[in-house]
């Protein structure tokens, strides 16, 4: 079945996030309101409450998409060089800064795993648990540091000079 307005009909809920990722990646979660989604989608503001009870539940949509694109970002990173927590934090950083409205909207606040596909979460954290050899506290400290170093970066809180490369080396040498 295709829509006319919109192609080949991918789902309702499914073009409402496509639209919602659009808007964020375009232009900032500001501008990620239900009137402009609804909007970007061709339809009237209480219909997007048909598929989504409110904003943070496109927020949470979201955030599983990009669990589940960092996931995958990290599983072909450690394809390409197994064991290498490097080549892990290169790949986080790169999608990161590749995605940085979607990577500060879902890491900047709390997270209802409840709302979230089953194994999404763990998905994205597994990569990392593998590199450290499966110690929880180690991989949460690693992850804790690219975090960190990723969300410095995109709000530019290194001072003008600051050899970022030096700094993020150094950390990824401390896990290594």
């Amino acid at each position: 079945m295709t829509d006319p307005a919109t192609g080949p009909a991918i789902g309702r809920p499914r073009q409402i996030i496509a639209a919602a990722r659009a808007l964020l990646e375009d232009e900032g979660p500001e501008a990620l309101t239900m009137r402009r989604l609804a909007d970007r989608v061709g339809i009237k503001a209480p219909s997007l409450y048909k598929h989504f009870p409110d904003k943070s539940c496109v927020v949470t949509a979201l955030a599983e998409e990009m669990l589940q694109e960092s996931a995958e970002a990290l599983e072909a990173a450690e394809r390409a060089a197994p064991g290498s927590f490097p080549a892990l934090a290169a790949a986080y950083r790169a999608y990161a800064l590749a995605h940085p409205h979607l990577y500060l909207l879902t890491t900047g606040r709390p997270l209802d795993r409840a709302a979230l596909a089953p194994g999404v979460e763990a998905a994205a954290a597994a990569p990392i648990l593998r590199v450290v050899g499966g110690d929880e506290h180690r991989a949460r400290a690693a992850w804790a540091f690219a975090h960190g170093m990723v969300v410095l970066e995109l709000h530019g809180r290194f001072p003008p000079g600051a050899d970022l490369k030096a700094a993020w080396d150094t950390g990824v040498e401390a896990f290594t």
